[in-house]
């Protein structure tokens, strides 16, 4: 029999997992100022969502301001998004990075300049900490990409400092599938946005998103898998 989980059951569970990570990476402590970015997408509103909600009952006490780095919203997705900070009564921030048709556009342009204006914005808001939707389906890609396409064993971390410890990146969602992100994102009434850039190369994150979900088939666990392999390695059995 299929469980049938509710948006509040849903949202139960996002918030306690995340939770988890939190606690055992340390990645909010007493008196931090996050930077939340919000693309507009399912998995920035999350947690923006559950972040905001989380803050009303733990013990520690920290503070939120959302920033939208606009790059390709329509109108009617910046008024959603306004909508929702509102709602919400989160701070927020928008600012518009203009782009340039050029033949150097791509995926790693537009994220290397998104995060060099958060990365500011963190510093103009005085945020110490920049949190990230990115989620266990994101790492586990990752990871393989890093593997498959450039030689190496590396990843994207739940806790990363940054310029001497000046900042840090954090990832509440590191062991969050993108299932259930969506899920509770599509029962809560999220209003949220795909992906609209005409500079968009996802083939190699396709690539590991089909190869990630045939053997999941047989491996359900198989995300959590990779990212956990990280911490498993047998030395014994590598060449040195």
């Amino acid at each position: 029999m299929k469980l049938v989980l509710s948006a509040q059951k849903l949202h139960n569970l996002l918030s306690k997992t995340a939770g988890k990570t939190i606690y055992d990476n340390q990645l909010i402590e007493d008196g931090d100022k996050i930077l939340v970015a919000v693309s507009g997408g399912k998995d920035s509103l999350s947690l923006l969502k559950i972040l905001e909600h989380r803050r009303r009952f733990i013990p520690i006490k920290y503070d939120l301001v959302a920033v939208h780095v606009d790059m390709h919203l329509t109108r009617a997705g910046l008024k959603r998004l306004v909508d929702f900070f509102k709602k919400n009564a989160v701070s927020y921030k928008i600012v518009k990075l203009k782009i340039k048709k050029s033949r150097e556009k791509n995926c790693f342009w537009c994220a290397w300049n998104r995060r060099k204006v958060l990365f500011e914005q963190a510093v103009k808001l005085g945020c110490n900490k920049i949190a990230l939707g990115h989620h266990l389906d994101d790492i586990a890609e990752t990871i393989l990409m890093n593997m498959f396409f450039n030689g190496e064993i590396s990843s994207m971390l739940p806790k990363q400092s940054l310029f001497k410890g000046e900042l840090t990146v954090i990832r509440p969602f590191a062991e969050i599938s993108e299932y259930r992100i969506k899920k509770f994102a599509d029962l809560a009434g999220l209003k949220y946005s795909s992906c609209k850039c005409a500079y968009a190369d996802k083939n190699k994150r396709e690539l590991m998103q089909k190869f990630i979900k045939r053997i999941s088939k047989t491996c359900p666990e198989v995300r959590i898998n990779i990212l956990r392999s990280l911490k498993r390695i047998k030395r014994d059995y590598l060449p040195t």
